[in-house]
């Protein structure tokens, strides 16, 4: 065999399970991916770059918006397009040349190109074939193309050339209003586009978040500007118009640009996954065990190929996992725990088992809440707007998840993760010593909330 292990995929996964394999003492690591820079979808045209761009439009949102209450006056404020796009680049680039940087330190081989299976040890890239006693699939997703609104690039847009517009088009209509369509559209409507979310569910946010965190969420975004139509079934595209119908009656939006964001499906385009003995499972993704082993033992796959959440995080940490586990030691991974961020803002941050699902479980469940009106470093921030939300088993007090909305969200979500993983209860999250002042307070009475114990609220 050429090769210890080849990872196929560059993105949070594969890179992860490279690097942590390399740290684990295998001496022939190949990391493989198509693009001529390591990172995936998150780095090159997701995660990285639209969190870029949703930082330098809220610069301009506090210019316009609250910068006078600061003290703060500008005069002919213009949004350069092209230089923020550039930002949104530079912060790539060198996140990219940083992992080229991480792999040749680790001694890990970067192959550009397609890979596709010849057999189930043996791999073609191009005219190379190469060998590995250990192959880890982690190939990620691609976004989900609807038949009839069908990419073009131009009307019809993915996420991919939502991050790379020229122009802020005059109305843009979001299919979907999830994280990436909720995201995308803030960008462009804090730039000056006139947008319209779209949503098949009776909420967006997702299906986790609460009834109660749902309509505070919609409240802000709305109060933005961004208009929301939830219960719209879409049907198609025609004379500048998104065509879409609600209980039977027809709905029509005007659309300079449409962003479709539906979601992702797993991407094992061209692996030719047959050829190393592996079938794809009905829903598109590769079957695994605990272990994340294929129906090939010596093949893994992990990330957005097999069933789970489609989040960079929960890539990675499947990894870091196999490559524990192929090295013979002891990986871990706790899937019920994985955070999932909207970062707008406010941002939106669920983790665990929200109340409404709890209850339609059946579960008991106590629940503490804090507004970070009561928060004064919030209000120092601009962060007012929003809450904490923990919830906890009526019997144990054990935390069962947590729902946070507000600035920082996706920050003040860990310290939650973290009590969770060791099934720490609601009282040692409330007992856990806070810095004042610090937005995490509202953690902390949130979580004394559960007991009626939080001291700056009723």
């Amino acid at each position: 065999m050429d090769y210890d292990l080849i990872v196929i995929g560059g993105g949070p996964g594969g890179y992860v399970c490279a690097f942590r394999a390399a740290q684990l003492g295998l001496k022939k690591i190949a990391l493989i991916d198509k693009r001529p820079t390591l990172g995936g979808t998150c780095l090159n045209v997701g995660c990285i770059p639209s969190k870029a761009l949703l930082a330098s439009s809220e610069h301009v949102a506090f210019a316009q918006k609250h910068a006078a209450e600061h003290g703060l006056t500008f005069s002919g404020l213009t949004v350069d397009l092209p230089a923020m796009l550039k930002k949104k680049e530079s912060i790539v680039a060198k996140m990219t040349g940083g992992l080229a940087a991480l792999a040749k330190a680790r001694k890990v081989e970067v192959v550009t190109g397609a890979a596709q299976f010849l057999d189930a040890h043996t791999l073609a890239v191009g005219e190379r074939k190469l060998s590995a006693r250990n192959i880890v699939i982690a190939t990620g997703s691609a976004p989900v193309e609807l038949p009839f609104l069908k990419f073009d690039g131009q009307a019809i847009i993915s996420s991919t050339e939502a991050l790379a517009l020229t122009e802020v088009p005059k109305k843009l209509v979001v299919v979907g209003g999830g994280a990436i369509g909720l995201e995308l559209g803030s960008v462009w409507a804090r730039l000056g586009a006139e947008v319209t979310i779209v949503e098949f569910l009776p909420q967006i946010g997702g299906p986790a978040a609460d009834a109660d965190v749902v309509r505070g969420y919609t409240r802000s975004l709305q109060a933005q500007g961004l208009k929301i139509e939830v219960g719209a079934k879409v049907t198609g595209f025609k004379d500048g118009q998104l065509l879409a119908e609600r209980d039977g009656k027809p709905l029509a939006f005007a659309a300079d640009k449409v962003l479709v964001s539906v979601g992702r499906r797993p991407f094992t385009d061209g692996l030719a996954l047959d050829k190393a003995g592996i079938a794809l499972a009905a829903n598109g993704r590769i079957g695994v065990d605990a272990q994340l082993r294929t129906s090939a033992p010596h093949i893994r796959a992990i990330g957005d190929v097999v069933d789970g959440p489609m989040l960079a995080h929960k890539a990675e940490e499947d990894g870091a996992a196999v490559a524990e586990w192929i090295a013979g030691k002891a990986g871990h991974i706790n899937w019920d725990l994985m955070p999932a961020i909207i970062y707008t803002d406010p941002e939106l941050a669920t983790v665990g088992l929200g109340e409404d699902a709890a209850k339609k479980a059946g579960r008991k469940v106590k629940v503490g809440k804090f507004n970070f009106a009561a928060n004064a470093r919030a209000h120092a921030n601009d962060g007012a707007e929003g809450f904490v939300k923990i919830i906890a088993d009526a019997e144990t007090d054990t935390i069962l998840g947590a729902q946070i909305l507000g600035k920082n969200a996706g920050e003040l979500i860990s310290e939650v993760v973290t009590h969770m993983e060791y099934s720490g209860s609601a009282e040692d999250l409330a007992r856990t010593i806070h810095a004042h002042p610090t937005m995490s307070e509202a953690v902390k009475e949130a979580a004394a909330a559960v007991s009626k114990t939080a001291i700056h609220a009723l």
